[in-house]
């Protein structure tokens, strides 16, 4: 039992505090350095919270408030690796530039690494955050957005409150190839999830349900993987065997290349058949055969303009527009015949 009280106390975190306070992680920053800028009332409950909980401030706490350190967080989740490259190239030149160090923090899919990323996010004491990453969820964006730190989303149209973000209009994009599709005749036309990229994924669904509305149509072609299917191939094999579609859509390359290998398994010819697009393109796109039908973006200038943004933020500079939105080209090739 002693053991476990033990345990019990070191689990106590600033976050238990503001929890219990019902406060932002900032203001109880500004108790623990004794700032001038809290109530007096709030800065009681805070201080309640403390004694309640047996909280011990550490250094890590004491200079949420206080401390500059030229450091930036970038937040990106593994599955992004394929595309991360030239993205950090464009934002390390930059921050060279401003001579800001970049702290990398990679995410996977589960509450508790998104806990874990967040205190990482508090002991680098960092500046500001680059979030390249539409895996977190509310909850936890409203714990990041507590520390009241700049913040600029990549590659995701999400800035929320005081945030800036740099994105593509996938939603647009979509819209447009689908519409083509749609004018030629083609209605079966289908979207493969992605539970990886679930913000990106509602654009691109929103972008094929507005082209469908246009055309007075409904559309219904939402391919869903079950959350206990082993992967997408496994689950697409079987779905294949079944269905057929004059279109699929994907987000990821990965996704598409499970489309390609299990059309293909199950005697669906591509293109003459099916025709797949990818929306995000990689250089996998055009390693497989047939080369992936995809829509190219400007990774580099993500990556720069983005932390360009950041620095801007840092030296207080007012921002009158919150989006900075990129240009993209799609490029049709061996998975679609137009």
């Amino acid at each position: 039992m002693k053991e476990q009280a033990k345990d019990s106390k070191k689990r106590v975190t600033i976050y238990s505090v503001a929890r219990e306070a019902g406060v932002s992680l900032a203001t109880v920053s500004r108790v623990i350095n004794e700032s001038d800028a809290v109530k007096e009332d709030t800065k009681r409950k805070v201080q309640e919270a403390i004694i309640k909980l047996g909280y011990k401030p550490n250094a890590v706490a004491q200079g949420l408030a206080l401390k500059k350190t030229t450091n930036i967080a970038l937040i990106i989740p593994d599955s992004s690796f394929t595309y991360i490259g030239k993205v950090l190239n464009g934002l390390l030149d930059v921050a060279k530039i401003y001579k800001y160090n970049i702290i990398l923090h990679t995410t996977s899919v589960g509450v508790n690494e998104m806990n874990e990323i967040i205190d990482n996010v508090i002991k680098s004491h960092a500046d500001g955050i680059v979030l390249y990453n539409d895996l977190f969820t509310e909850k936890e964006l409203q714990i990041l957005r507590g520390f009241e730190i700049p913040m600029v989303y990549l590659d995701v149209r999400n800035s929320g409150p005081g945030a800036c973000c740099v994105y593509v209009d996938y939603k647009k994009a979509v819209h447009d190839l689908v519409t083509r599709y749609l004018d030629r005749g083609i209605e079966d036309i289908v979207v493969v999830d992605d539970k990886k990229n679930p913000i990106n994924v509602k654009e691109v669904l929103c972008g094929v349900e507005e082209a469908f509305a246009e055309k007075g149509k409904k559309f219904e072609g939402f391919i869903e993987i079950p959350e206990n299917a082993h992967s997408s191939y496994d689950y697409l094999k079987k779905y294949f065997k079944v269905n057929r579609h004059k279109l699929i859509i994907t987000y990821r390359d990965s996704q598409a290349i499970a489309v390609l290998n299990t059309c293909a398994e199950n005697g669906i010819s591509i293109p003459e058949e099916t025709e797949v697009v990818c929306v995000k393109s990689s250089r996998y796109t055009d390693m497989v055969r047939p080369q992936i039908s995809s829509f190219v973006v400007p990774s580099y200038d993500l990556g720069s303009l983005g932390m360009r943004i950041l620095t801007k933020m840092l030296n207080g500079d007012h921002i009158q527009d919150k989006e900075f939105k990129l240009n993209y080209v799609y490029k049709a090739k061996g998975s679609t015949r137009y």
